[in-house]
């Protein structure tokens, strides 16, 4: 692999701090000039086990998870336990001597004394910010940014804790400079204009500018993330954040804040919008608009917790009884959770729909760098109407998009009904309105402009690759490392409906090949079922990993043969 990247893991037990390493560091990366970009994996405890982090740095944006360790940085005795497989003799180890000598593994070891100096500041809470002033001598970052960002991190605290956290990250620099190993990453100064943020605020940072006002949620993983940081923003944004007993709550609360013309959000996890799909099928025959947050993750039941996959899309597609449509965005860049999310608003608002943002663990805990977004470039467009006294909440149009009225904006009023209704909002059993209504609600996103699929390299392709959400970064990469001139990539940012293109762009391949991180390949098979096309190669991983760019190169490589 022609691969520039630096790839830094760090491995230790569950409230070791290794978010505090991550946090830091990738800010202190991007503030030095360096590109980065950060994936994790945990397993399902509060403490103990075996967590890891996987930090690439390089002179090019990155993108994606690679199996190849560099430098490996180990903080507990099973901290080697998980990565024999990923470790060779170019990799170098540092720790503790005891910890890096566990498990032979054929590598560079470098033994360092985190315990005595521990010691020498009394408490080993401490050793997280030695990792970073280890890290960044080892990458020449700025060392005065990070003695400020430790400062403000921990003046809350007092000013003895400050001090031996910054002592600590000094250890952790002097221990640097006698390891000797000579890392050299090129850096790109337009890194210092882009700002650090993973996936879960990016949607958090679209739901507000999305106007979002309203969010309720019972928490799950990996959804919570987005939860907690509306939560830090709902004083300076004016967003009510309520902690529902439960799912079905949830998203009554949702619909109930949207029935009084906020906009409302719910952010959950596949067992949690399991509970919710009641709440969907009301939502399509009010016709209420709802935004939805789907964080994916391996079911089911409760399956793997922390982990990711892809399987949830026809979970999102048929969810609720009865048919209405609806709208699916699956982002695979921080961008587009930014620009997707602020979308599901509008869009959720205009055609009065139950509108889905589809993420995974993967992209949520991943970070990365992104430019900064013109939000003037993505206004608020609210189609609340004031009501006069003859209001139809139902009124049969065109479109099939009736005006919304809320309760005490004119003087009409706003009925709306879970039983089939008139155009008044009230109950009935007449078949021909009945008809009517349900053609009503199906034509209403006639009038929608699809997200066509964006195709990645070259126009005259041969061979296109379709992907769509969190396999963006590993697709892109492993194209770019097979450097193939007669293969493209299809990137759907829009799953459901299928955008009204996709029939052409994949009927001028010769051959398609389907990448996706569930078993079946959920959205191949909507492919199939919707426009008759066969897939030549369906590239499915559901261990509860994501793809790594060697392995998709692998498995590409042997399905064009």
């Amino acid at each position: 692999m022609n691969d520039t990247s630096y790839s830094v893991v760090l491995s230790g037990e569950a409230g070791q701090g290794l978010k505090t390493i991550e946090s830091l560091f990738m800010v202190l990366l991007q503030k030095s000039g360096y590109h980065a970009f950060l994936s994790k994996e945990f397993m399902s405890r509060v403490r103990g086990g075996n967590n890891t982090t996987e930090i690439r740095i390089a002179p090019v944006p990155v993108r994606a998870f690679i199996e190849r360790i560099d430098l490996l940085v180990v903080l507990s005795g099973d901290g080697l336990q998980r990565l024999v497989d990923r470790i060779d003799a170019h990799t170098v180890v540092i720790g503790e001597k005891e910890d890096i000598e566990a498990i032979p593994t054929g590598a560079v070891l470098k033994s360092i004394p985190i315990a005595s100096k521990m010691k020498e500041l009394g408490n080993p809470i401490y050793a997280n910010n030695l990792i970073n002033g280890l890290l960044c001598g080892l990458f020449s970052c700025d060392e005065s940014f990070a003695q400020t960002a430790i400062r403000e991190r921990f003046q809350h605290k007092g000013a003895e804790i400050v001090d031996k956290n910054q002592v600590a990250f000094t250890m952790g620099v002097d221990l640097s400079r006698t390891l000797n190993l000579g890392i050299d990453v090129a850096k790109d100064e337009r890194t210092k204009q882009q700002y650090a943020l993973n996936g879960s605020t990016s949607i958090g940072i679209g739901a507000i500018a999305g106007g979002c006002d309203f969010v309720a949620s019972y928490p799950m993983s990996p959804s919570t993330a987005v939860l907690a940081y509306l939560a830090t923003k709902a004083r300076q944004c004016g967003i009510v954040v309520e902690q529902a007993e439960d799912e079905i709550a949830a998203i009554n609360m949702s619909l109930g804040a949207w029935y009084t013309g906020a906009r409302g959000m719910v952010t959950t996890s596949g067992g949690g919008f399991a509970l919710m799909t009641e709440g969907v099928s009301l939502a399509g025959i009010i016709e209420s608009p709802a935004v939805i947050h789907l964080a994916q993750r391996p079911g089911p039941g409760t399956g793997l917790p922390t982990r990711t996959e892809q399987g949830d899309l026809n979970l999102a597609i048929y969810a609720g009884h009865g048919d209405f449509p609806r709208i699916i965005y699956a982002p695979g860049t921080f961008d587009d959770g930014i620009r997707l999310t602020h979308r599901a608003f509008e869009m959720a608002d205009a055609f009065q729909v139950p509108v889905f943002v589809l993420t995974d663990q993967y992209f949520l805990d991943s970070e990365g760098f992104a430019d900064k977004i013109d939000f003037s470039t993505m206004p608020i467009h609210r189609k609340v109407v004031k009501t006069d006294a003859g209001y139809l909440r139902y009124a049969l149009t065109e479109s099939g998009v009736s005006p919304r009225g809320v309760p005490g904006y004119g003087d009409g009023f706003v009925c709306v009904d879970s039983d089939e209704h008139t155009e008044e909002g009230r109950i009935t059993e007449d078949f021909v309105v009945r008809e009517a209504m349900v053609d009503k609600r199906m034509r209403k996103l006639s009038a929608y402009e699809d997200i066509e699929p964006e195709i990645l390299g070259p126009a005259d392709y041969k061979t296109l690759v379709i992907g769509w959400g969190s396999t963006y970064g590993v697709i892109m990469e492993a194209l770019e490392l097979l450097g193939r001139k007669d293969v493209a990539f299809a990137y759907f940012r829009q799953v459901f409906p299928l955008p009204k293109g996709t029939k052409k762009v994949l009927a001028k391949a010769k051959r398609l090949i389907l990448v996706e991180n569930n078993v079946t390949g959920q959205f191949g098979d909507l492919i199939s079922k919707e426009l008759l096309i066969g897939l030549d190669n369906r590239i499915l991983q559901y261990n509860g990993t994501q793809f790594s760019v060697e392995s998709l190169v692998r498995k590409l490589e042997g399905a064009m043969k």
